[in-house]
């Protein structure tokens, strides 16, 4: 069976709701899934895992969540070669250039790590609460098993 962990930061409770679609999603289609929110593990629980995914929020002027950086920093430094990644997250799209920012340098920890994207970045202007937001997180969570299954045929 596929596994996947599902990870969030989330200050407002947009990304919590943006990791729970792709979560449910991922279940749907037979993945055993695991969500934790990012202080309460480990970036290294990913090398037990076929899918990792991480959900970030953005703060201020582009900053990482604060409780996610020593997540982060570890993450930058594991082996997931073999591991297929994806990242989604909210954010708001007053702060202009800096808007889901953190999504971009999760992304860039995952491809340091060796890990293989396997869906396009998600970036969700504040709740996903719209069948639009909802169609990309499905979308997202669809194109992950796809890559998954493709690597290992």
């Amino acid at each position: 069976m596929v596994k996947a962990k599902v990870v969030f930061a989330s200050i407002t409770g947009n990304n919590e709701d943006v990791a729970d679609i792709i979560a449910e999603e991922l279940e749907k289609k037979g993945v055993e899934v695991e969500t934790d929110e990012i202080s309460q593990c480990d970036a290294a629980d990913f090398e037990d895992v076929d899918l990792c995914i991480v959900t970030p929020y953005t703060y201020d002027e582009g900053a990482l969540p604060d409780e996610g950086m020593d997540f982060y920093d570890d993450l930058n430094e594991l082996d997931l070669k073999g591991k297929i990644f994806g990242v989604a997250g909210s954010g708001d799209t007053f702060y202009g250039e800096y808007f889901c920012t953190a999504v971009d340098d999760f992304a860039k920890a995952f491809e340091k790590a060796g890990a293989v994207q396997g869906a396009p970045a998600v970036k969700i202007n504040l709740a996903p609460d719209s069948e639009e937001d909802i169609q990309k997180l499905t979308t997202f969570a669809d194109q992950l098993i796809a890559t998954y299954e493709k690597s290992n045929s």
